[in-house]
């Protein structure tokens, strides 16, 4: 629907008017860019602070994942309410909030004198993220309603969202060894102010509506806790194994509660999350694909980063040059591909080849060896795996949120933000734990062999290399069930050129 240029719409709960020339909303798409860099890029720059952040603050090994877990657990468990918060009080109010706290809360872990305070600050910047990350997703749909505007603005976002986890190695590789492991989190608050001067300046202040619907408390309540209960059950699996009792329980207790949730949206007057929205064929395959592809891509960033350090030498900051290239050609792919092919011929074709294409990519990757060269073995494959993430996540993006109507676009964003960090929570845990399997085994079988120290350093060395390589064998074949994921559900054609029922105020 449209209107005139003096009409105002007020039929929508907390809408945001979008642009009002195409080049303020190009200045925003780098707000929202660099807002959405900074959450995803904060889920791994820690990552490679930690041992300092260990040795600095003092605590053990058994603790430093919780660095890492508070965050994901507060953010992934949060992302929904945190979408229907921005579309009931509006997405410009949500999303400077949201920066806001995370600032804050960077802030406050920069400066962390204990643990306790460390994996406090990580979680508040999880729950702060659960806000940033819907509304500016959600932004980006209702500002740009051109379908070639669109598509560019889509490609860029997506690659943003696709390479932040490698930008954020680099960037803490460069920080923690230049300067000190506070810097991983101070830099935000370069982000954040930025971020939050272009979004009060540019961001068209929302309107109220007079019949804005309820929040449904008890789905808010159920679904946060089935998202908590999934998430640290798998991080609990990462540690203890799956046949622990504690990570069965979660596990179990998470699927029940999912199954409630369910039930309940099917009866409450304002569902937090309308199942109109999943049930849509390309909407529903969208997010199953960001789903596989969350799960499957970790083994790129965690077990190529172990390789590179613990098998070639390379330092922190010469790892994150080394996913450059991958970076480079995803957002090559992502923006060519979504301006050109995805209008004419819809989301299904760039998905599906997108997978597969990333398939190859990572199937190439077990070939490496203890002595294997970045340029011959490591390199090819990280350009091909970038082009077909390139090629997935922007149309992937575009296809969760077609047809959304503009008072549930927030909440659909942030189906998009869950399934890929809940991908990427189950795709640690499991491949983590096929790891650590297939190394045992490795070095199980070839146990005879050894003789010496020597045999012993050698043999546990190629039992490391046999693991990362099985890992990316069960990621190749992660990457070609979302391809047939979305061959068989996205719908084929061309998506709707705008979010059904999107407002246009001032156009």
């Amino acid at each position: 629907m449209s209107t005139s240029p003096t009409e105002r719409v007020d039929t929508t709960p907390a809408l945001d008017a979008p642009a009002k020339n195409s080049n303020t909303r190009w200045f925003i798409l780098g707000v929202l860019g660099l807002a959405q860099l900074m959450v995803v890029l904060d889920a791994t720059v820690v990552n490679i602070a930690l041992p300092a952040a260990q040795l600095d603050l003092g605590f053990d090994n058994a603790d430093r994942s919780w660095v890492v877990t508070s965050y994901a657990l507060a953010f992934g468990s949060l992302l929904l309410l945190g979408g229907r918060l921005s579309d009931l009080f509006g997405r410009r109010n949500t999303f400077l909030i949201g920066l806001v706290g995370f600032a804050v809360m960077s802030a406050v872990g920069g400066a962390a004198v204990n643990f306790g305070m460390l994996v406090a600050a990580r979680a508040g910047q999880g729950i702060f993220g659960a806000l940033l990350a819907p509304a500016a997703l959600s932004l980006l749909a209702t500002t740009f309603t051109d379908p070639k505007e669109r598509a560019k603005a889509f490609g860029i976002f997506g690659a943003v969202a696709g390479g932040g986890g490698a930008i954020g190695l680099l960037l803490g590789g460069v920080l923690t060894e230049w300067a000190n492991w506070r810097w991983s989190l101070y830099v935000n608050l370069i982000f954040a102010a930025v971020a939050f001067v272009g979004g009060f300046l540019l961001l068209e202040r929302h309107t109220t509506s007079a019949h804005r619907p309820k929040l449904d408390i008890p789905g808010t309540v159920t679904v946060s806790a089935a998202l908590f209960s999934i998430v640290y059950g798998f991080a609990h699996a990462e540690s203890d194994g799956w046949a622990d009792a504690v990570t069965i329980g979660f596990l179990a207790v998470g699927v029940v509660l999912l199954g409630v949730f369910v039930y309940l949206q099917n009866r409450v007057e304002h569902p937090l999350l309308p199942l109109r929205i999943v049930l849509d064929r390309t909407r529903g395959g969208s997010f199953l694909a960001m789903f596989i592809t969350g799960t499957g891509m970790f083994a790129v960033f965690l077990f190529l980063t172990y390789y590179l350090q613990n098998t070639l030498g390379y330092t922190p900051i010469t790892t994150g040059f080394a996913f450059m290239p991958m970076i480079g050609a995803l957002i090559v792919t992502a923006t060519v591909a979504t301006s050109i092919i995805l209008p004419r011929f819809g989301p299904r074709i760039l998905m599906t080849s997108g997978l597969v294409i990333a398939s190859i990519g990572m199937a190439l990757l077990t070939r490496i060896t203890l002595d294997s060269h970045y340029v011959s073995h490591i390199l090819p494959s990280l350009i091909i795996m970038g082009v077909g993430l390139g090629a997935t996540f922007a149309p992937a993006m575009q296809g969760a949120i077609s047809g959304v109507s503009a008072d549930d676009s927030g909440v659909a964003s942030a189906t998009v933000n869950t399934m890929q960090q809940i991908g990427g929570s189950i795709g640690t845990a499991l491949l983590s734990t096929i790891a650590a399997s297939a190394g045992t085994s490795y070095a199980s079988s070839h146990m005879g062999s050894v003789t010496d120290a020597a045999g012993a350093a050698l043999l546990q060395a190629n039992a490391e290399v046999a693991s990362y390589t099985t890992t990316f064998w069960w990621s190749s074949g992660i990457f070609l069930l979302g391809a047939v994921v979305a061959a068989v559900l996205v719908r084929p054609g061309k998506l709707a050129d705008a979010a059904e029922g999107a407002i246009v105020v001032g156009h």
